[in-house]
């Protein structure tokens, strides 16, 4: 970029720089040079015009481009001054960092730069707009701007927020309803987005004094409320002007900013949520070039870029420390010339402003800047009393080398085939968190699910993925999972359960043979021991496909249209004990090293710290208001000390029977809209439902119940502790939201199966034996009613175990009636529920099961013949463990999910959902299994002597093995035993 100001003609600067990129430099890249942008502006009202105090605001597109009603990102200014009174020394807020000068002309217009376009355009919003307003503050949430605070004509601007809803083709204002006290009036203050959940507002002054205060409004929880953070740790003194940004795995970090004795200073701080509610302030490392308030700053990827400031007395920071960057990866900070290891003593707008062009570009206060991508962009300001009007453009290096890395890789890994699995990408940076303390980052509740409902209620693009730091610096490594202990105990599957498959499979059978299930049935079951392709059962001429490609069909049926699997998982981190929780991160699905190793079965898990439950404000009465109120608590729920359920038998039927009134209204397959959140086997593992709905939004009016619904596919008791609690909140869901939470059947919905896999007991253990079986008996009538699948947008279909041999049509399963028993059922529903794919993809047609005798595995050309004959593009199925919580098959048109974690105390398997967004795109977000707790049953032998009863059962009649391992010919649960 050399050190010449020289004007760029497009909008994308990084398109033509990435093709000359030099080799990756050692250590921490200097600060980035700036550029002017020559935008088209087609009418002079379009352009903002010189002004200072605005803020300049980053949205994401909307859509996907190409596809109709697609808007790519775009820069959103609003407000500022437009003008100066001249050199009067009268007192009046905000002062300027030129001496005497005040600010006038205060707007409250809004100008958009179209990104790919090159164009500024002045937006006309309808709705309510906030009043006009210099020195507020801004940030984006989702697609929309949400602006606060200020000064202007009259004064201090309310503390009200005015969000900017920009999700369609006409904007509109909305004036958001906040309860409650809040931080005031006030201007020079701050305002970030932090772990795309919780607003932040710090800083300022209120008219009277600089102030040192953090408030908080929690964007997923309605009623909004701002609540007054008391953060642990040495945070900021009282400031104004200063700068935050949030980074992308919930770090807040500010910086800079002038104190009460009107002093600039030059220290930075981050701020960091812990998993049990704590927010705590730390030092950031690394040694500033200079004192600065006025400036700008900005994350990318995670390197802080600081721009321009002011010193007081007239003078601005200029020279080579004009620009700064705050390398978090490496703890260090730079200029544009090296890493600063002490203050920068240059020279100043006060004496003569004759240095670099490219530093005399940047050398101004008051200006606003965004990022979009690798792109740092600066708008505006104050020099030497002047107001300016250009919009600047410099790339981050770093994180153009990083994408090219990694586009490189991709593309070797590309030209090796599918026979080839790549792992992991090494980081070239180390931990994001390098220079933090360990402990006070490590433990950021960052939750990307994001659950943004203000104005009129919308998601944002992926429900916030897209904002994910994506760079290799903050790729989680995998830790291995070892399956040791487990796989002994794995590789035995169960005679009971097996013994009851057959029971049930042969009834079917007999009365499929005796003609008595529906017509349409019947004929399309025929010659249903036969493969699509006309294969037999047992034929061993299985062509060979490749095993592992991300929904890349073979030529026969192409590419799914439409519906995609986003190329990287959330994940959230393995917690290292203690309070701390882990980091939100987001890897490449080609890291998946475990994709492919399916096993069986999980623990709950213990509950992070207690929590309020937030104020449903429902109207309508009735026993599921008891167990909502008793259950739903993401991050407040603890396993109960005594074993006795709170709820009575005479509570558990009018439960059933409220829910029961809704599943006999709905078809056997459920037609369902995206975006939707889908949820694999749960098996009685309260604690891992109550961990995936803290991470990734919970079905409340204050998580995200109000924009996406939420499909269960079954398996919901049996094997765990708390199979009562699972089954007694998913209907009080069902009866909450009937229209917006889908609970489908699955193999172990069933009296003969859960009976002897831990239900049962459970329901006496805990119930006691008369109302114990009553519940166990009702609760499984209640199964009986169930839907069997559901379709998403016509596009997806949902099923709890899989297509088996007979499944051809969709209309196959419409046409099973309900209520419906196990063994009253057909063939049909016997593969529906019990079916597995097989190994991998190179094994075709049908196969014998390991589940049970009658029962198959289906291979990838069934799948694909299926999604042919029904214009289908996916399968989500569950029942079986997989070790990453999803798996692909049939080249990415199947994947199976499981989503408790540590299946029966041994498998020690992650558990993962599917949020499909309105755009088709399907984001794994997983969870790790939580360590086992610090106490040992010998310190608490009452929890011990209940909690065995489970343990014994699940070693007495072991889960299904794992899929690919041999079995052994004496195994109990091996077909040769049978």
């Amino acid at each position: 970029m050399g050190g010449e100001a020289d004007q760029q003609q497009g909008p994308l600067p990084h398109q033509q720089q990435h093709q000359q990129l030099p080799q990756s430099i050692s250590g921490p890249r200097p600060a980035p040079s700036y550029r002017v942008v020559s935008a088209v502006i087609e009418k002079k009202e379009d352009g903002p015009g010189p002004r200072c105090g605005h803020t300049l605001t980053a949205v994401a597109a909307v859509g996907d481009e190409g596809s109709p009603g697609f808007i790519g990102p775009r820069l959103i200014l609003f407000g500022g001054a437009t003008a100066l009174e001249g050199n009067s020394h009268a007192a009046g807020p905000p002062a300027s960092s030129g001496a005497g000068i005040r600010l006038a002309g205060a707007t409250a217009d809004v100008h958009c730069y179209d990104i790919h376009a090159n164009k500024w355009m002045r937006l006309t919003p309808v709705g309510d707009p906030p009043s006009p307003r210099a020195a507020h503050a801004a940030t984006a949430v989702g697609t929309m701007v949400v602006i606060q605070g200020g000064i202007g004509p009259a004064g201090l601007s309310t503390d009200d927020l005015h969000v900017l809803d920009l999700t369609q083709s006409r904007p509109r204002w909305h004036r958001v309803v906040v309860q409650g006290p809040g931080p005031g009036p006030r201007y020079g203050h701050v305002m970030s987005l932090v772990a795309q959940r919780f607003l932040l507002s710090i800083s300022g002054n209120d008219g009277k004094r600089p102030l040192a205060d953090v408030w908080a409004l929690d964007t997923a929880a309605k009623p909004y409320e701002w609540r007054k953070l008391e953060p642990e740790g040495d945070g900021p003194p009282p400031c104004m002007y200063a700068t935050a940004s949030a980074r992308s795995d919930g770090l807040l970090l500010l910086c800079g900013g002038r104190d009460a004795s009107s002093v600039p200073l030059a220290s930075a701080y981050g701020l960091a949520k812990h998993r049990d509610g704590r927010w705590e302030w730390a030092i950031a490392p690394g040694v500033s070039p200079s004192p600065r308030y006025q400036h700008a700053a900005v994350f990318v990827n995670a390197r802080l870029h600081v721009s321009g400031g002011a010193l007081g007395g007239g003078r601005m920071v200029e020279d080579a420390s004009s620009v700064a960057v705050l390398d978090t990866a490496a703890g260090v900070w730079c200029d544009r010339k090296s890493v600063v290891t002490s203050p920068r003593t240059g020279r100043y707008s006060a004496d003569a402003a004759g240095g670099e062009a490219s530093c005399e570009l940047t050398r101004r206060c008051r200006h606003a800047a965004a990022a979009v991508g690798d792109l740092i962009f600066m708008y505006g300001g104050l020099r030497g009393g002047v107001l300016l009007d250009d919009l600047l453009v410099a790339e981050d290096l770093a994180a153009a080398e990083t994408t090219t890395a990694a586009l490189q890789a991709a593309a070797a890994s590309a030209a090796l085939g599918s026979s080839s699995n790549p792992g992991p990408p090494s980081s070239a940076s180390g931990s994001v968190t390098a220079g933090f303390n360990e402990a006070q980052i490590k433990s950021l509740d960052a939750s990307s699910e994001g659950a943004v409902i203000m104005g009129s209620p919308v998601a944002a693009p992926v429900h916030g993925d897209t904002s994910m730091d994506i760079s290799t610096e903050n790729a989680f490594a995998l830790g291995h999972r070892s399956a040791v202990k487990g796989v002994e105990l794995l590789v035995k599957a169960s005679a009971a359960e097996a013994e009851a498959i057959s029971a049930a499979l042969a009834a079917a059978t007999a009365r499929h043979n005796n003609g008595e299930s529906d017509k349409e049935s019947v004929e399309r079951d025929r010659g249903a021991e036969a493969s699509p392709s006309g294969k037999s059962l047992t034929s061993s001429s299985a062509g060979v496909l490749p095993s592992k490609t991300a929904l890349v069909a073979s030529s026969s049926h192409p590419p799914p249209v439409g519906v995609r699997l986003h190329h990287r998982a959330v994940v959230v981190a393995a917690e290292s004990g203690g309070a701390l929780g882990g980091l939100v991160r987001q890897l490449s699905i080609d890291q998946f090293e475990n994709e492919g190793r399916r096993v069986s079965h999980g623990t709950p898990d213990s509950a992070s710290a207690a929590r309020r439950l937030l104020d449903r404000q429902m109207s309508i009465s009735g026993v599921q208001k008891k167990v909502l109120s008793h259950l739903l608590k993401p991050r407040g729920w603890k396993p109960p000390v005594k074993r006795q359920f709170f709820m009575e038998y005479n509570e558990i039927a009018e439960l059933c029977d409220t829910a029961e009134r809704w599943f006999a209204r709905e078809p056997s397959v459920l037609q369902i809209k995206a975006p939707v959140k889908i949820f694999g086997d749960l098996h009685g593992q309260f604690g891992d439902l109550m961990r995936l709905f803290d991470e990734y939004g919970s079905p409340s009016t204050a998580g995200d119940i109000t924009y996406i619904d939420y499909l269960f596919l079954g398996d919901y008791v049996d094997r765990g502790q708390h199979s009562l609690e699972t089954i007694t909140l998913l209907l009080a869901l069902k009866i909450e939201y009937p229209n917006n939470v889908h609970l489908i059947r699955g193999n172990h919905e069933a009296a003969d199966i859960n009976a002897l896999f831990g239900f049962r007991i459970e329901c006496i253990e805990r119930m006691g034996e008369k109302e114990g079986i009553w519940a166990w008996q009702r609760i499984n009538s209640l199964f009986n009613w169930l839907p069997l699948a559901a379709l998403i947008e016509k596009k997806i279909i949902c099923m709890h175990g899989g297509i088996g041999r007979s499944i051809n049509h969709v209309e196959q399963i419409e046409a099973l009636q309900r209520p419906i028993t196990m063994e009253a059922g057909s063939v049909v529903l016997m593969d529906l529920l019990w079916s597995d794919p097989t190994e991998n993809d190179s094994v075709e047609g049908l196969r014998p099961n390991a589940r049970g005798p009658g029962l198959v595995t289906f291979g990838p050309d069934r799948v694909m013949e299926f999604c042919k004959n029904n214009d289908l593009q996916l399968i989500v199925r569950a029942h079986e463990c997989v070790m990453d919580g999803f798996e692909r098959f049939a080249q990415g048109h199947l994947i199976t999910l499981f989503s408790a974690t540590n299946y029966c105390g041994t498998a020690n398997n992650a558990g993962a959902i599917l949020v499909l967004g309105r755009d088709l795109v399907v984001v794994p977000k997983l969870i790790h299994p939580i360590p086992p707790a610090i106490t040992s049953p010998e310190s608490s032998p009452e929890r011990h002597l209940e909690d065995t009863w489970m343990q014994e059962l699940n070693v007495q009649r072991p889960p299904t093995p794992t899929r690919g391992r041999p079995q052994a010919p004496s195994d109990r649960g091996s077909l040769a035993w049978i």
